[in-house]
């Protein structure tokens, strides 16, 4: 997840105002796309009851060590439930469709990983939710975060009925080992290799991004699906936090699945 300037300034104000917007928190008179610059201290939620709130949205629980931890009661794990269930179920219509079909292109899933299938929320408490590459690598390097409430099955299922599973993330190549780590002590089962895992390589770009190590969220993910597609798969569903995650198309389905902590363009 290398960012911009820009990104990362988007992070932090993420526990503000972006944030604010989704949960319904602003009032008459609040800063709006058409008014983005408040006038007054009254028109900016507060950022304590900002994250009393999410922290009360993910059911926040602590160990012995003080580490964070999302709850499975939590209105977050219902509301990702709602959006696998959905999921699930066109998932399964089209592995029916195109069952059978001589040269069909053969079903295939895209999932980003920060928050798709990882949850970073103990992360983002522990920095304040302010992103930095250098706290992002002593994080990863050392601790593994708890898989999103029932992705793993929901992946390893999708598996089983011949969906090949694909991963794109933000995050970057250097963080790979890392990573894959993480992905199979949170459980799931398709392997994250070189094949199926792709990350950000601003080094040496791919020959199939154009925009190479200047790709845009969008295009870096559409581009990576637009690739995946080009090797005979037809992407069935494609899994995200972010609405960058999803926009740009090859994708047959979009899962938007909660995040109240960040916003990435």
């Amino acid at each position: 997840m290398q960012l911009s300037l820009a990104s990362k300034r988007a992070r932090i104000a993420a526990a503000g105002a972006a944030l604010a917007v989704g949960a319904g928190l602003y009032t008459a008179g609040a800063a709006s796309a058409e008014h983005s610059v408040p006038r007054t201290d009254k028109e900016i939620p507060n950022l304590t009851k900002v994250t009393d709130k999410i922290k009360a949205y993910y059911g926040d629980t602590t160990d012995k060590n003080g580490q964070h931890y999302a709850s499975p009661d939590s209105n977050y794990a219902k509301q990702v439930a709602d959006i696998q269930k959905k999921a699930k179920a066109q998932l399964e219509k089209a592995v029916k469709n195109q069952s059978g079909k001589k040269g069909a292109p053969k079903p295939a899933i895209v999932l980003d990983v920060d928050d798709t299938t990882l949850l970073t929320y103990n992360y983002e408490l522990q920095q304040g939710f302010h992103f930095t590459p250098e706290s992002q690598d002593a994080y990863l390097k050392s601790t593994d975060m708890a898989p999103v409430f029932g992705m793993p099955q929901l992946v390893n299922w999708a598996q089983s009925k011949g969906i090949t599973v694909f991963f794109v993330t933000g995050r970057d190549e250097h963080q790979r080992g890392w990573s894959v780590r993480n992905l199979k002590s949170a459980g799931y089962k398709p392997a994250a290799d070189t094949a199926h895992f792709f990350l950000k390589n601003k080094k040496t770009p791919p020959a199939y991004l154009p925009c190479g190590a200047t790709c845009t969220t969008v295009e870096y993910k559409a581009g990576t699906r637009k690739h995946i597609e080009s090797q005979g798969y037809r992407i069935v569903g494609n899994f995200g936090d972010q609405y960058s995650d999803l926009q740009g198309g090859y994708a047959q389905h979009t899962y938007k699945l909660p995040n109240p902590m960040y916003f990435l363009p």
